[in-house]
């Protein structure tokens, strides 16, 4: 059989379930780390329950797929998770889902390997949002998500610090109300309220224009110019203000 018969039959299996996102809607990739809790705990030696390289490692991946190449406007990372708003007008590879989804687990499975110096691999799926409201709920609950699993982890390693087993742990934290959990951690000298913002909210990164001054290389005229440049947000607000901060961005999209 000729190759190009070949091509034209066999292709067919590749793409008969390709999924392409219509035009309007919000995508949001969401990526997870595999095996993240063991590889930090286990393979790798992290301090618990959060460790500042860990960290610069998340931004540093989030920042590289915010600039590998396709439009995104809005990058959120928590944990071992990152969320990416892709500007509305994106359309590279006829937006199929299976090429973003593909290349963005890539991407960030090397760029954060690199710097663990160690295989560290993600996963991808992508929302497909319909409206505004719906983009700006999705980032209202991953940040309530990393708050919850912030006070969770806090809970959880002071326990086992004191000599509690996993299951005792576990059992603890799950049977606590939130002001219980605040008091257990204020008992041993932890003010919950008074923790790092990135390890309560997570930590953004998005696009912002910003003036550069220079000189006209034949007049000698001093000029400002537009330029952009990536900005990492350690302080994220919360609640209503957190929804504003979405909105802005959504506008600046459009």
């Amino acid at each position: 059989m000729k190759f190009d018969d070949l091509d034209a039959r066999l292709r067919i299996f590749e793409t008969a379930h390709d999924h392409c996102a219509l035009p309007g809607l919000y995508l949001v990739a969401r990526l997870d780390g595999r095996g993240f809790t063991r590889l930090t705990k286990e393979v790798h030696a992290f301090e618990a329950p959060f460790d500042e390289r860990m960290r610069d490692y998340m931004v540093a991946t989030t920042r590289h797929l915010l600039d590998c190449g396709f439009r995104l406007v809005y990058g959120y990372t928590q944990s071992d998770e990152i969320s990416l708003l892709l500007h509305p007008a994106e359309d590279s590879f006829g937006r199929k889902l299976r090429k973003y989804t593909s290349v963005l687990a890539g991407e960030a499975s090397a760029r954060f390997s690199l710097q663990l110096g160690a295989p560290g691999v993600f996963d991808c799926r992508i929302s497909q949002l319909p409206r505004r409201q719906d983009v700006v709920d999705y980032f209202r609950w991953r940040q309530e998500d990393a708050g919850r699993n912030s006070l969770n982890a806090h809970c959880y390693w002071l326990l086992r610090k004191q000599g509690r087993s996993v299951g005792e742990a576990t059992g603890q934290v799950k049977g606590l109300r939130t002001a219980a959990k605040h008091d257990l951690l204020f008992a041993h000298g932890i003010n919950y309220n008074d923790l790092p913002a990135w390890q309560k909210r997570g930590v953004g990164l998005y696009w912002e224009d910003y003036q550069k001054a220079g000189t006209n290389p034949l007049t000698q005229q001093v000029l400002e110019t537009t330029r952009r440049r990536l900005t990492t947000n350690a302080e994220l607000p919360l609640g209503e203000r957190y929804e504003a901060f979405i909105n802005a961005l959504l506008l600046l999209a459009d």
